[in-house]
């Protein structure tokens, strides 16, 4: 029994060391998106990204224009983090060069995720999360409405700006999460002559899906003030409106990051008017959102439960579902089967039929 005894002392107490490490993440853990949205600011990824060598520290801090001690810490924060690499000049010197994860930092590349911080990290989006006690206590405000008065759709709708910073990071989404559509499960798209994209922002999701699908139709579908700035796009139409009232006639429709902004009635009546726009005996509504997994082992799970805090401080009553909940808002809402299939993305692609 002695040896039982010591062994969880010393396991008590190395859990009290590892405590003790731990709770710095906590009190710190808003550095690591303040600096990488510095250094997307600063434009380094972008820099380093031109730059055929390792590029030194004067050189980079030159072409920025900055501090070069200043610039040396935040290298050195975002070093350690592997978000950036030092190698060898061959001048016996070193210089940065960039990295998978950096790229990602570029503000104009192709699966750039740069836009996504730049919501996520900006005054207004920040904000909510010191209200976040308003959604738990159930006061029936929250936590964004505590913070600026209104919803994030009304306040998007007064303040152009912040409605670009949406629609440019759906639009970043998009081309990271389409792509695997496309590639990774293309039966969902096949045999559809028209699609309806149902809160489909600027375009940009319809605009991928109909290059590489040019015979599919395209119905983008937004609010007024969001589509009135979308770029016009070869085989896809803008169409202003509202989902809660009506949706656009095609052989199916698509929602992309929509629902999971929504509680459970309002999912069922935008389901509902999905499912009167598509064909009762061919059509179908295609949900592109993330599903939470019981299981472990799951490399994403993280990312989909922190994706369910921030619904639950940016929306009224938006969450993000498991199976079972998804299943039960497409039931109330008429659908008879569903099929789900897994891509390389924090969302999946879920089937629903009429």
């Amino acid at each position: 029994m002695e040896g039982g005894t010591e062994r969880q002392a010393t396991s008590g107490k190395e859990e009290d060391a590892q405590a003790q490490v731990d709770i710095w993440k906590y009190v710190f853990g808003f550095t690591e998106m303040a600096v990488v949205k510095c250094a997307i600011e600063l434009g380094i990824a972008d820099v380093l990204e031109t730059h055929e060598a390792p590029m030194p520290l004067p050189q980079l801090s030159s072409t920025l224009g900055c501090s070069p001690s200043s610039l040396h810490r935040i290298m050195r924060f975002l070093i350690h983090r592997g978000i950036f690499k030092e190698n060898s000049t061959g001048q016996c010197s070193v210089g940065y060069v960039q990295t998978p994860l950096s790229r990602l930092l570029m503000k104009h590349g192709e699966k750039s995720m740069a836009p996504l911080l730049l919501l996520e990290s900006s005054p207004v989006m920040l904000a909510p999360w010191h209200n976040l006690r308003t959604r738990v206590l159930a006061t029936g405000t929250s936590p964004f409405e505590a913070a600026h008065g209104e919803d994030v759709w009304s306040y998007a709708m007064t303040n152009p700006a912040h409605s670009k910073l949406i629609n440019d990071a759906m639009a970043c989404d998009a081309r990271v999460a389409v792509p695997t559509i496309i590639y990774g499960c293309p039966e969902v798209l096949e045999g559809l002559g028209s699609l309806v994209d149902v809160g489909g922002g600027d375009g940009t999701t319809l605009g991928i899906l109909v290059k590489a699908c040019p015979w599919i139709r395209g119905i983008n579908f937004d609010l007024p003030h969001v589509v009135s700035v979308a770029m016009p796009c070869d085989g896809v139409e803008h169409v202003g409106g509202n989902m809660f009232d009506s949706v656009p006639k095609a052989d199916a429709a698509f929602l992309k990051w929509v629902l999971h902004d929504w509680g459970d009635d309002e999912c069922i009546h935008i389901l509902r008017k999905c499912r009167e726009a598509v064909p009762s005996n061919t059509g179908k509504v295609i949900i592109v959102e993330a599903v939470i997994e019981e299981e472990e082992g799951d490399k994403l799970k993280d990312v989909r439960l922190m994706l369910d805090m921030v619904m639950l401080a940016h929306t009224n009553k938006g969450k993000e579902r498991t199976l079972k909940e998804w299943a039960h808002v497409l039931k109330e809402a008429g659908f008879t089967r569903l099929s789900v299939k897994h891509i390389q993305a924090v969302q999946s692609v879920i089937e629903a039929y009429p």
